[in-house]
């Protein structure tokens, strides 16, 4: 390479940080050399394996170990916290929001770049049901599965020190809505805690509480397949967990859940996993797009149609060249997601040194879920595990794939001084503000305080 290649890598999520991983070394004596260079822009200063999540919420590992630091990892690439807003690939510019721009009410800087690596991911797809946006809780962030097992033990205390039974009666009640990976793994490893904690409260028990799960369409787990859906929908239930297929959620407005088959529940906690979308970011682009608003891209990671731009993961649409039928395209996961991202990385480089592309092509593995401790399904390569099997080869799976030797130990670790101590049952929300306390005696009303919400109050 002649000229300093300027590659911009926007997203550090797991083709983000994994293409500029990829390139970081096979550009290492470029990038020594000042003839090429690698920015990543990324909203957080770290990448979230979301297979642990629903550990993570559960207290099995600690939130430290489910994320992995980019500039720790990405030590020959320059990081940027903040935000690409907009991109005008034609004119090869990203507006870039960051903390500083931000606080002094700038505009997005505009940065250059020669290569573009677009992999924003996807949001949670909402629907407009009422009450959704003040009361749901998302599940897709370590922040959101940590806030998600502050509340749910918070509730356990309002249950616990109220007389009030319509007030108990809606704090231990739990409605999750979706039945995909998320929705079904957070749902069984957080039951699974609770019922561990419900021990220690006098006045609770594991069947005072009520656990619910709602899919709009007629099974759960579609990537495990339709016999292990079956049994997984047999487990859940029991272990006195509603299980309501084709169904909707309504609305949640004045913390009643209500839903399409005309069931009422009052319940402090909605948890909302039904599906992604595309990230808004692809609206604010000048590239081309499928029907569902994912980039158009060919089996070798180019975005369609475009010189000089690439795409992966949940914001591409990528050709499945494995597939029986015309048209299909790889399933937006982290299999794919991971695997696309190498290829990436190795492609961008053949195109710098006027190599010959490679086509991305991946037969799917299969499929692992926890459903709590030692509970599991899965599906690979043909074969089903179901209960401790599948739990410990979901275990493996996940401990082979997340990211550096160091996170590796860390879980493991942790693993094994779960195995032989006691969960701990500890909800920390204070963390969520944690200037209440100051602000208190600085007589200042706390933010959040029970006396804001009459229902809530114990």
């Amino acid at each position: 390479m002649k000229e300093r290649a300027r590659i911009l890598v926007v997203g550090g999520g797991y083709v983000g940080m994994y293409t500029a991983l990829r390139l970081q070394r096979r550009l290492r004596a470029e990038l020594r050399r000042g003839e090429a260079e690698i920015t990543v822009v990324t909203p957080d200063p770290y990448m979230t394996y979301q297979p642990f999540l629903p550990e993570a919420a559960a207290g099995s590992i600690s939130p430290r170990h489910v994320v992995v630091p980019l500039r720790r990892v990405l030590d020959r690439c320059h990081v940027v916290i903040g935000e690409v807003t907009a991109v005008d690939h034609a004119a090869r510019t990203a507006a870039v929001s960051t903390l500083a721009t931000a606080e002094r009410g700038a505009a997005p800087d505009l940065l250059g770049y020669d290569e573009l690596v677009l992999a924003p991911g996807s949001v949670s797809r909402t629907l407009p049901v009422p009450g959704l946006a003040d009361h749901g809780i998302g599940f897709r962030t370590v922040e959101e599965a940590i806030g998600l097992r502050n509340h749910v033990i918070e509730q356990m205390d309002i249950a616990s020190s109220t007389r009030d039974l319509a007030i108990r009666d809606a704090a231990l009640t739990f409605v999750f809505v979706g039945g995909g990976y998320a929705g079904v793994e957070a749902l069984g490893e957080l039951e699974d805690m609770a019922r561990y904690a419900a021990r220690y409260y006098r006045n609770i028990r594991p069947e005072d509480m009520r656990w619910i799960l709602v899919e709009a369409s007629d099974r759960i787990l579609p990537e495990v397949g339709a016999e292990l859906g079956r049994y997984t929908v047999t487990q859940l239930r029991r272990r006195n967990i509603q299980v309501l297929l084709g169904t909707r959620l309504e609305s949640c407005a004045d913390r009643v859940a209500v839903l399409s088959d005309g069931q009422r529940f009052p319940t402090r906690t909605v948890v909302w996993t039904a599906g992604v979308r595309p990230h808004p970011l692809l609206d604010a682009t000048d590239l081309p797009r499928t029907a569902r608003g994912r980039l158009r891209c060919t089996a070798q990671l180019r975005i369609d149609g475009t010189e000089h731009a690439w795409a992966a993961g949940d914001a591409a649409a990528v050709p499945d060249v494995t597939a029986a039928e015309p048209g299909a395209e790889t399933a937006p996961n982290a299999q794919h997601a991971v695997r696309q991202a190498k290829l990436l990385g190795d492609n961008i480089v053949r195109s710098l040194r006027g190599e010959p592309l490679q086509t991305y092509a991946h037969r799917y593995a299969g499929s692992v879920a926890s459903l709590g401790l030692h509970k599991g399904v899965a599906q690979v390569y043909g074969r089903r595990l179901k209960g401790y099997p599948a739990w410990f080869m979901h275990r493996a799976y996940h401990l082979s794939r997340v990211p550096t030797v160091n996170r590796k130990a860390r879980v493991l670790a942790e693993w094994i001084l779960a195995g032989l101590f006691e969960r701990e049952i500890v909800s920390l929300g204070s963390l969520e503000h944690p200037r209440a306390e100051f602000e208190l005696a600085a007589g200042r009303k706390p933010p959040h305080s029970p006396t804001d919400d009459p229902k809530g109050s114990t």
